[in-house]
């Protein structure tokens, strides 16, 4: 059976990184490949024999690229195992890496601006790109690259290649608020209500992974109250998920700086559901400075 993964996302989110890194896996990558030629490219490559395809579609393609559902479709009919990673970033976020590289974005000439005399500036091609892409992003699996490195995003590409599709994939995340919300999760949880080891002068340095730092919350009641109930909320609710057809599932529990309630809770609660579900785990701020 051919394998597809096709990766699509807004400009400047590291589609490329994630290309090269299924490259580096052994996936025959092509990039910017116009929606229409898809079905074509996986005909000659299936009488090639290459099984492990992987494909970058995005604006570039022009309109055709709000088709991109209907021929997932069309090729998952016809028994190849496809899907979609959609990479995303925060606004401020693509803005600056397209000025600190000097690079035009794709849609700087797309329409005609007010002024004759200007362009459409980078904050406006970067929503109007987003607009275009929102239905694709609603369909695959999304990272959001906002507060990650290239290294990271490629062990995390590594990770979402590796699970079994057919199955339904927890992904719990921890994140610091002051570095803001991942746009990529399905359900948030605040826990900045919860005693913050960042206060004691001896665990301020640690993170939720350390000992010293579980010890300090597994025996305050408040944490495991609120373990206990979004533990129970996904219980409950994750049933109705499955029945929607969803491939992945990712909870983001955040606090202030992502360093230790958060990290802790995210293990904890993805330690229980390991006995039942596919699980990942990623710890954002800790995973950008490991």
């Amino acid at each position: 059976m051919q394998q597809l993964f096709l990766i699509s996302g807004l400009s400047g989110s590291g589609k490329s990184v994630a290309l090269k890194a299924l490259e580096d896996s052994g996936y025959y990558c092509v990039d910017n490949l116009p929606v229409a030629l898809l079905p074509v490219l996986m005909e000659s490559l299936h009488q090639t024999g290459n099984s492990r395809i992987a494909v970058s579609i995005d604006v570039r393609s022009g309109d055709s690229v709000k088709q991109l559902p209907q021929y997932i479709e069309q090729l998952k009919q016809q028994g190849i195992d496809a899907h979609l990673l959609f990479l995303d970033a925060q606004t401020d976020t693509l803005v600056k890496r397209f000025s600190e590289t000097r690079r035009r974005h794709p849609l700087r000439d797309t329409l005609p601006p007010a002024d004759p005399a200007e362009g459409l500036t980078l904050p406006e091609c970067v929503t109007l790109e987003r607009e275009i892409l929102a239905e694709i992003g609603t369909i695959g699996h999304r990272i959001d690259t906002s507060e990650l490195s290239a290294n990271v995003l490629r062990a995390w590409i590594k990770d979402f290649k590796g699970v079994d599709r057919a199955r339904i994939t927890l992904l719990f995340q921890s994140f610091g608020f002051k570095n803001g919300i991942p746009l990529d999760a399905d359900l948030v949880f605040d826990v900045r209500c919860l005693p913050n080891p960042h206060y004691d002068p001896l665990l301020r340095p640690l993170t939720g992974l350390d000992a010293a730092v579980i010890e300090f919350l597994e025996h305050n009641q408040n944490v495991q109250d609120l373990c206990g109930d979004i533990r129970s909320f996904l219980e409950k609710w994750l049933p109705s998920y499955i029945a929607d057809n969803r491939s992945y599932l990712t909870v983001a529990l955040g606090c202030t700086g992502g360093q230790h309630r958060s990290v802790y809770l995210v293990e904890k609660i993805a330690r229980h559901f390991k006995l039942q579900q596919q699980v990942l785990v990623r710890h954002r701020e800790l995973d950008n400075t490991g």
